[in-house]
């Protein structure tokens, strides 16, 4: 069947399920009901049709999930803040409410987002350089030749690891038995069963669209890009590094999409070590959180008329079988 079209990711105790500009987040609040919040968020690419070419998306694309992501984990972790014993507001935090008003919270999500960025960079892209030119500098038979190969090696190295050692934090672990939620549920529609827990339970949590195959081929692509373009300058180096980012970006998007609408095998055999690594990011989820992604999805996404619109009869709510041609 043809790709759904619809994404989305795990949030505290919840999920977000986007389809086209239209968003949801199902959250399974302390008292265990599930609260539902739907919003719209246009992208600047529906503004300026350049920015939604191919290459050039990808960068955007990223950005967009970055806002729609931190205002959903924002949105979820504030039923459990309630829990919490209330803090009276430091005299910095009322300042900066006095300044910047209705503005605050988009000053937040911009130096949140920023900061991430730069964090994400300067670990992913600059210090495994540094540890490679390091090398290099200390150790005699390592040359600039070399320094490529043991950059990427490194670069593989920290974002596994990284990945690997929040997975022992409780509160990502849930989010990742979330994550397998979100995965199964679309896996279920583009599969061609109707949305219930059980087909939902039966589907893999595994998926070529997630944002973890995203981030491991922006490993991949830029460890090529740099076994490619080298430069003898330290300088040059660190600001290719900088610089290519929004390139390397553009391109793993356009992989990405491929691979969540096509089957070819040359793709899919890509995709494999994607797909591996989601074995450290999804995990196999309870009913409940399957319960939580349904609500997500039929919030956002008409399942029911999507299969049809395959060819795949689905029953009504009166128990009868509509005819799907």
């Amino acid at each position: 069947m043809c790709s759904s079209g619809i994404g989305g990711q795990a949030v505290l105790e919840g999920i977000m399920m986007k389809n086209k500009e239209k968003y949801a987040v199902a959250v399974r609040k302390p008292n265990k009901e599930i609260e539902v919040d739907v919003q719209e968020y246009h992208s600047i690419m529906s503004k300026n049709k350049l920015l939604a070419l191919p290459f050039i998306r990808g960068v955007f694309s990223f950005v967009d999930s970055l806002v729609v992501g931190i205002k959903t984990l924002t949105y979820s972790a504030s039923f459990y803040e309630d829990e919490e014993e209330e803090v009276e507001p430091s005299a910095f935090e009322k300042w900066l409410t006095e300044k910047l008003g209705d503005k605050l919270e988009s000053v937040i999500m911009f130096v949140t987002i920023a900061l991430s960025v730069v964090f994400s960079i300067a670990l992913f892209m600059m210090f495994p350089l540094f540890i490679a030119d390091t090398m290099k500098r200390f150790i005699p038979f390592i040359t600039e030749e070399h320094v490529p190969a043991i950059e990427g090696v490194v670069k593989m190295f920290i974002f596994i690891l990284y990945i690997y050692l929040i997975s022992f934090m409780p509160d990502i672990k849930r989010t990742y038995m979330y994550h397998g939620a979100e995965h199964k549920c679309i896996n279920c529609i583009e599969t061609g069963k109707e949305l219930s827990v059980e087909n939902v339970r039966s589907s893999s949590r595994f998926h070529k669209r997630c944002g973890t195959s995203f981030l491991l081929i922006v490993m991949v692509i830029s460890i090529l890009f740099f076994m490619c373009i080298k430069s003898k300058s330290t300088l040059t180096k660190y600001l290719l590094r900088l610089v290519l980012v929004p390139v390397i970006a553009g391109i793993s998007y356009e992989f990405i999409r491929l691979a969540g609408s096509t089957d070819n095998k040359i793709v899919g055999l890509l995709s494999k070590p994607g797909l591996w690594l989601q074995r450290i990011t999804t995990s196999e989820p309870d009913d409940s959180m399957i319960e939580v992604a349904i609500a997500a999805v039929e919030a956002v996404f008409d399942w029911k008329k999507y299969l049809s619109d395959n060819g795949v009869a689905v029953e009504n709510e009166v128990g009868e079988v509509e005819d799907a041609l």
